[in-house]
């Protein structure tokens, strides 16, 4: 569970930041998650549950967006795919799509006291 690591980083870098600023509390963590990214929400959020636990965060509470993947034609503009039935080609002219987003791993931000 790959899950379990990111949690880690993501709560180190939290400590962290707690830190610098003289926190020594972690009210509220906000993650951003790219649906490309193939991280389970909810093995993430089991993660946050277990690792939390005699640490700033231990009260804290966990927001996660999920980005849905967005890809772009260089023809078309934009064109709505999904994850499930993913191609790197343009369905309406064949050209290859860039991905524009839904690879997002990011804490958007934190609320310390």
């Amino acid at each position: 569970m790959h899950e379990m690591a990111i949690m880690q980083s993501i709560l180190e870098i939290a400590e962290g930041e707690a830190r610098k600023h003289g926190s020594k509390r972690i009210n509220r963590i906000k993650l951003k998650i790219g649906e490309f990214r193939g991280v389970v929400k909810d093995a993430l959020e089991f993660s946050f549950d277990v690792l939390r636990v005699n640490t700033p965060a231990e009260n804290a509470e966990l927001e996660i967006e999920t980005v849905p993947i967005r890809a772009e034609c260089p023809n078309c503009s934009d064109v709505d795919i999904s994850i499930n039935d993913f191609t790197m080609i343009c369905p309406n002219c064949g050209a290859i799509l860039s991905i524009t987003s839904g690879r997002e791993m990011e804490i958007e931000y934190l609320d310390l006291e």
